[in-house]
């Protein structure tokens, strides 16, 4: 009984060792808190969306999330799969999603290059100088959302509401870049974009 008793500490001292070097060798990924969960659901696990016009989050600018978790909260941006969803949430919870999805590695979007489709969206987005604001590489920055490997049916829709439906919580800048596209050209743009590795 009494060697039992000294080794109890001793065992709980090397295990806590243990997970601390364990802690060392593969740093832990923040807390999945039941408000990342939420997000989840719909934006997919790490914010690697599964649904098609649904955004991925992973990889966004952290400052982008940020702004539209806000914009979406104060009713300024209105999304009606989120309505209620950020009520009574606080700025430092949503500046921790922000982290967390921001963080994460996208996963590229699936689907088959039609590489004749692919090649007129490069071409129009070089024209319309899409990358100036969103950078060469469609990641994104500050303020501006990654494009590259979205699905292709959100990045259509979205292009068709800011040029049919400028409004509250809408980047004019977008929908004056997008106005006068025809769908067709919208959709080799999203076709593009969504296969930009």
């Amino acid at each position: 009984m009494a060697v039992d008793a000294v080794r109890r500490p001793w065992r709980a001292a090397v295990g806590a060792l243990l997970l601390s070097c364990a802690g060392l060798a593969h740093p832990q990924q923040p807390a999945v808190t039941p408000q990342l969960q939420l997000c989840m659901a719909c934006h997919g696990p790490q914010g690697n969306s599964q649904i098609p016009t649904t955004p991925s989050l992973a990889g966004q600018p952290k400052l982008f999330i940020e702004n539209q978790l806000v914009l979406i909260r104060e009713g300024l941006r209105v999304v009606p799969e989120m309505k209620g969803l950020l009520d009574g949430v606080k700025d430092s919870e949503i500046v921790e999603m922000a982290a967390y999805f921001s963080a994460q590695k996208p996963v590229p979007a699936a689907g088959t290059v039609n590489q004749a489709t692919y090649q007129r969206g490069q071409a129009l987005a070089s024209r319309a100088l899409c990358g100036t604001c969103h950078l060469p590489d469609y990641s994104g920055r500050q303020q501006i959302p990654r494009l590259a490997g979205q699905h292709e049916a959100f990045l259509l829709h979205s292009m068709k509401q800011f040029r049919d439906h400028p409004g509250p919580g809408r980047d004019t800048i977008m929908a004056a870049s997008l106005h006068g596209l025809k769908d067709d050209e919208l959709a080799d743009l999203a076709h593009f974009l969504s296969h930009v590795r």
